[in-house]
């Protein structure tokens, strides 16, 4: 949506009077209600002073963006006043605001005045473009000046104030402004956010960095790797000539790109709950040089360990070099093993989706092999199948790619196949016998050949750095294929009957396990599931329960069900208490609760991030007693799930679908209640709960 849509000559006032923040927000006001846009002036007057409260939306140099997104606007709205004196409005330099642009956005999933706010903040950021609108001397001029910087802006071109197009007097005007030089228009910071599941917490953190980096007045541009691909990828011309980087991720991205600049690396939590500083410390020229030829490991996909340390690196500065160390391999073997789950994931899911589909179409089917199956029943079964069996060698081939990048790629996959189907030595000598000795380890196997292969071709790449030259060309193709594909399998078939045993055992156990044991680790599972909505307690649970289902099928099902139950309880138990407990929450809050329903059902329950965050005494502990509930009840119910995704939308999935909606109802009212129970407490609660 283009700035010009929305700002409409009546929009415009020139030379207002004002003495106060608050009287300048109820003059915009009556603009907005006169233009249309605003129904309710005094509840969208009160929704913006709400979200000056939170933060100032001053960004400095005389300039504020007020906004709100409220059920006072009935569709999006911007005013604009230019003021004869500045007022105090908190801004981060001090200097009292004389541009104000307001904007207004229904309560809606669309976040227009995002939009709005990211094309706002980056022609502003040009000094001449802000002086031409405060010497326009009409409204036509004005307006003018907007729809010239703003064309510059979306054709790619430089915002030049005194660029064709532009009003002359106002080119005039602004190029007698002292220091208004024109600025770039390449962003200042680059991003990158990711996460294993590529569902929420991606697009959550790059919609934060974005939103901070607009109050904070920096140009940036934040690349998405989500499950649905990589989106708003950076360029490399941006890439040279940024200031700095910052990689929020929980898997790994490819990083010899950034080769050379200060760069940040946190999880990708960090992006949504500490923007701010990861901003300031990518600018601040003090992050970290990033070097691909260092990166720890060998990869160039990884993160530099050495040089980027993590969040939780960072605080703890007064560790021995040994703890750090330690704390260090130990974030790269969960970023290793996320990269390889991510990537299994949605074998998981369609293999899982297209058995239940299998059952649908063929209701009496049991677990012999299909002879007498319809031809649709039968090509969903080989599709089940095929996605199955190459879930474990895809989970070991991209643990291996995160070690030591591509080289590592075959061997890994080698090294997963050969887990799950059991070959050993004894599988040869009794192939003479006419029998055959498997030793099938599982995920156990698969993760471990993920390692070794890994390891074995950052070794071997070393060991090739003192190769002849001439041999150099061969490498890639010929050696580190061959000799990684020997070792991988030659490492695995010795390994085979130990790692075996350790998946029979773990089968075994899943297998004898009485339901109230499987009730309560799915109780236990829920709760982790809500304990930090996408942190590593939540991704644990989850990937526990997605592994699991490569396991034992029948228990492997029940704890993917408890494990689902617990991750959408949250997201509910939120949009209940909003509706139902409304003093207990603001006008926002409760507009949010609304699209936690939808989040919840699809079992996205990072939704009920920004709430616990907001009120941690109220809503942490009900959360996670709820979601523990769910996922006891679904267990002891009898509910299973084939598939690690795909929330209410897959209850045709689930065997016994109504004791899961069931579970999710007595999880989700138990939830609200104790958030009620909580609420008096909460000292973060509005003042008339």
């Amino acid at each position: 949506m283009k700035i010009t849509e929305l700002l409409r000559p009546e929009g415009v006032a020139l030379g207002m009077q004002a003495s106060t923040r608050d009287d300048v927000i109820d003059q915009l006001a009556e603009l907005q209600v006169a233009g249309g846009a605003v129904t309710d002036a005094a509840g969208y007057t009160e929704a913006v002073l709400e979200r000056e409260s939170t933060f100032s939306t001053a960004v400095g140099e005389g300039i504020a963006i007020p906004h709100a997104k409220t059920a006072a606007a009935e569709r999006p709205g911007l005013v604009v006043a230019t003021l004869e004196q500045g007022v105090d409005w908190n801004a981060p330099d001090g200097k009292p605001a004389d541009l104000v642009f307001l904007i207004a956005a229904p309560a809606t999933e669309a976040n227009v005045h995002l939009e709005v706010l990211a094309k706002l903040s980056a022609l502003l950021m040009h000094p001449a473009f802000a002086a031409a609108l405060r010497s326009a001397s009409s409204v036509e001029e004005f307006l003018g000046v907007v729809d010239a910087a703003e064309s510059a802006y979306d054709e790619g071109r430089s915002v030049d104030v005194g660029a064709q197009g532009m009003p002359s007097g106002a080119a005039e005007k602004a190029e007698r402004v002292e220091g208004a030089a024109d600025m770039p228009s390449l962003p200042q910071v680059l991003a990158v956010t990711a996460c294993p599941t590529g569902i929420a917490h991606t697009y959550m953190a790059a919609e934060n960095l974005e939103k901070v980096a607009e109050r904070m007045g920096v140009r940036i541009k934040v690349e998405t790797q989500g499950s649905v691909g990589t989106k708003n990828a950076l360029e490399p011309e941006e890439i040279s000539a940024c200031e700095g980087v910052i990689v929020a991720a929980d898997k790994a991205v490819e990083m010899a790109r950034f080769d050379g600049k200060h760069l940040v690396k946190v999880g990708v939590a960090a992006g949504i709950s500490d923007a701010e500083r990861l901003i300031t410390e990518a600018l601040s020229g003090e992050a970290p040089i990033y070097h691909a030829a260092a990166v720890s490991g060998g990869s160039s996909s990884d993160s530099a360990a050495s040089e980027a340390p993590s969040e939780e690196q960072g605080r703890a500065g007064s560790e021995t070099p040994a703890a750090s160390q330690k704390r260090a391999w130990g974030a790269d073997a969960y970023r290793h093993l996320m990269n390889g789950v991510s990537h299994m994931l949605p074998f998981l899911v369609a293999g899982g989706v297209c058995m239940a589909l299998v059952r649908l179409v063929e209701p009496a089917v049991s677990t012999e092999l299909p002879w007498d199956w319809s031809t649709p029943a039968l090509v969903l079964y080989l599709a089940a199948s095929f996605a199955k069996d190459l879930a474990l060698p895809v989970l070991a081939g991209f643990i291996a790619l995160s070690i030591a990048d591509r080289p590592a790629l075959l061997p890994g996959i080698a090294g997963g196949w050969i887990a799950a189907q059991g070959y050993c030595l004894d599988t040869f000598a009794s192939m003479g016998a006419g029998g055959m000795a498997m030793a099938p380890s599982g995920f156990i196997g698969a993760v471990v050949a993920g390692f070794a292969a890994g390891g074995i071709v950052w070794a071997l790449e070393r060991v090739c750095r003192h190769l002849p030259d001439a041999v150099e060309g061969i490498k890639p193709m010929l050696v580190y294929p061959v000799v990684s594909l020997v070792a991988v399998t030659a490492s695995m078939v010795l390994a085979n009957p130990i790692l075996g045993v350790a998946s029979w055992w773990v089968d075994t156990l899943l297998g004898a396990a009485s339901m109230p044991a499987l009730a309560l680790l799915g109780a236990v599972l829920g709760a982790m599931m809500a304990v930090d909505l996408g942190g590593p307690c939540n991704k644990a649970a989850y990937v526990f329960g997605a592994l699991l289902l490569t396991c034992n099928m029948e228990a492997g099902e029940t704890i993917m069900a408890s494990v689902m139950a617990g991750g959408m309880v949250p997201p509910l138990a939120l949009a209940l208490s909003t509706a139902v407990c409304k003093r207990l929450w603001s006008e926002d809050e409760r507009t949010a609760g609304r699209g936690c329903v939808l989040k919840g059902l699809s079992f996205v329950s990072e939704a009920a991030l920004p709430f616990a965050m907001a009120h941690p005494a109220r809503v942490r502990p009900a959360i996670v007693a709820g979601a523990a509930l769910a996922a006891g009840v679904s267990a002891m119910l009898g509910c299973t799930c084939p598939a690690p995704h795909g929330g209410i939308w897959i209850i045709y999935a689930i065997g016994n679908p109504l004791g899961f909606v069931v579970a999710l109802a007595v999880g989700t009212v138990a939830g609200a209640v104790l958030m009620a129970l909580l609420g008096r407490s909460d000292s973060k609660a509005p003042a008339d709960a």
